[in-house]
């Protein structure tokens, strides 16, 4: 499903230069839940989005589904991001204009592969946000949420192309413990009902316990 060779990543500023990643490898299988804890500045973030696509890695590959997604041009690898991995973090990033429905629905809207007809859209994003607590919300927009309803908007709309693989940048920093422990327990929910791999990086060692398993990043490596 992903696997991690030899991950360095390398920040520069003038004649400096600050290492964050040193070699990481890390091999998550088909419906595996993984945790990557470690402090706040560790690379954690670093990390999720080296594996996400989102970031490059000075040195290294990433294997998704049997393809080096750094090896792929811009528009193959915008596809991967698009269609094959969900992406939730610590910050909804919510469009403040648009109702729950259109966030949720907004990554399938913008897909030039999927062709999901108006009719199957709406009713994938209705099961969804069934799915997650939310199918009485449909027309609210953010402002009319709170923050445990938007950040599980932002699970659903990481679910709406139905990805294979969910990463979870810090999903709960910004909950109180209630919330904080539902969210978990609808990600854990979505890995075992979906078989979706599932990567969340926290600095908080009892959430990723729910994990099956739980790496630290320390010193730019991950110990198990």
């Amino acid at each position: 499903m992903l696997e991690a060779k030899g991950i360095h990543k390398v920040y520069y500023n003038g004649n400096k230069q600050l290492e964050v990643l040193k070699g990481v490898n890390l091999s998550i299988a088909k419906g595996k839940f993984v945790a990557i804890v470690g402090p706040s500045g560790a690379g954690k973030s670093t990390l999720l989005h080296i594996l996400g696509g989102l970031d490059t890695p000075t040195q290294g590959e990433v294997i998704f589904e049997q393809k080096d997604i750094y090896g792929l041009s811009d528009a193959q690898l915008s596809k991967i991001r698009n269609e094959r991995i969900g992406f939730v973090f610590q910050f909804y990033h919510l469009l403040s204009e648009f109702t729950v429905w259109e966030n949720v629905s907004m990554p399938a809207l913008v897909s030039y592969e999927l062709r999901v007809t108006s009719y199957e859209l709406r009713k994938r994003a209705l099961e969804i946000l069934e799915n997650v607590g939310l199918n009485q919300r449909l027309t609210h927009f953010p402002s009319q949420l709170s923050g445990g309803e938007q950040q599980r908007v932002a699970i659903a709309r990481a679910l709406i192309n139905k990805p294979g693989l969910l990463l979870c940048d810090e999903p709960t920093g910004n909950l109180d413990s209630k919330n904080s422990d539902e969210i978990i327990a609808l990600v854990k929910k979505i890995n075992l009902e979906n078989q979706m791999s599932v990567v969340l990086v926290t600095h908080n060692a009892e959430l990723a316990k729910t994990a099956q398993v739980v790496y630290h990043l320390r010193d730019g490596v991950l110990v198990n």
